[in-house]
């Protein structure tokens, strides 16, 4: 199975609210150089993360957060161009599930999906 990537230049357009999505991120580590004082320490990173896209994410602390990427530990990152450590460049939707045109199945369904595809 072979899947096709179509990145998408975050500051050119955003993902639809709630879409998963394979993010590049970029940004530096360690993150804080003010407390290093070899200037020359850490090292620049640009790396692809899974995220989905929100509209309106609400951290534990109540800070809100508008059109966001938030990976699985809940570490939102903002779209290139706006103040953020670790920037969105890109981002790229997820292939969906194999012999399938959605990105999840629950309950029943999935077990059927899985029973379908394994030819079971």
């Amino acid at each position: 199975m072979d899947a096709v990537v179509e990145w998408v230049d975050a500051r050119e357009r955003l993902p639809g609210d709630g879409m998963p999505v394979a993010a590049a991120t970029s940004g530096r580590y360690p993150p804080d150089r003010e407390a290093e004082p070899d200037a020359t320490s850490g090292q620049d990173f640009w790396l692809v993360l899974p995220m989905y896209f929100t509209t309106l994410h609400i951290d534990a602390d109540g800070t809100e957060h508008r059109d966001c990427f938030v990976d699985s530990d809940r570490v939102v990152r903002l779209p290139h161009g706006r103040p953020c450590a670790e920037p969105v460049t890109h981002w790229a939707e997820l292939p969906t599930l194999p012999g399938m045109a959605v990105h999840q199945v629950v309950g029943e369904e999935a077990r059927t999906a899985l029973r379908d595809i394994r030819d079971e």
